[in-house]
């Protein structure tokens, strides 16, 4: 695959609980290329949560090679993973993880102040992050005062803003009403339009459906990996 971002070979993740090992990944080689709009499927145990944890650089892997936008990661000190996560990945999670004293704006800041982007620029950056996921309007509204696909375009708007090379979405619908699915999966596809990678672990085959290939993961290795017509969200239907 030409431009590879992310690549693995051989990833392996065991656990020790008590006198037992599990091993959650048992060696998985996957690539994926710029641009790419990736789903991963699997049930409970498969490893998928695993792998996105993995991915993200939450944890580091037990054995096996990883590599994101060119950086080795597998071995890499807590700090070092740290400043790689900030620079290259946009995180957006089943909950949002917002803070609720803080605006919306204030929230979509938050990466910059951790990267240390000075302050009149984050607030230009955060503006312009919630314009692109529409939220113009709503800058200076705190969580409890947002609709639930509110919360998590301003949880989008704060993955973008640091302009990463991957959105990694964990369950990005799972606390969504069936309307604010689609309107979310309309929005993460005119982010794969405007060539956006975008990486999101789900357990809906209707979600998963909205990719452009679909990784299914069964007892810590990959059992398939194919393309599929993406889906188109409903909003996006009833716009056209």
């Amino acid at each position: 695959m030409s431009d590879v971002i992310i690549a693995t070979r051989g990833l392996r993740k065991e656990y020790v609980l008590g006198s037992e090992t599990v091993r959650a990944l048992r060696g998985v080689d996957l690539e994926i290329g710029r641009n790419e709009y990736v789903a991963i499927m699997g049930p409970s145990g498969s490893g998928k949560s695993t792998l996105m944890n993995l991915i993200g650089c939450l944890d580091t892997p037990s054995g096996g090679e990883y590599i994101l936008n060119g950086h080795a990661v597998a071995g890499l000190a807590d700090d070092e993973l740290a400043r790689i996560r900030n620079r290259e990945i946009g995180f957006v999670f089943q909950t949002f993880n917002l803070l609720p004293r803080s605006t919306a704006a204030e929230n979509v800041e938050l990466p910059m102040v951790y990267a240390g982007v000075p302050k009149h620029e984050r607030k230009e950056r955060a503006a312009e992050a919630l314009r692109s996921v529409e939220l113009a309007d709503r800058q200076g509204h705190r969580p409890n005062e947002l609709s639930g696909g509110q919360r998590q375009r301003v949880a989008i708007a704060r993955a973008l803003v640091t302009r990463p090379s991957i959105i990694l979405a964990d369950e990005p619908t799972g606390n969504l009403d069936s309307r604010t699915s689609e309107e979310i999966m309309g929005l993460f596809a005119r982010l794969h339009s405007q060539g956006q990678t975008i990486i999101m672990v789900t357990h809906e085959p209707d979600i998963a459906a909205h990719a452009e290939r679909l990784v299914t993961l069964r007892d810590g290795v990959i059992e398939s990996d194919h393309r599929q017509t993406p889906r188109v969200p409903r909003m996006a239907m009833a716009e056209a």
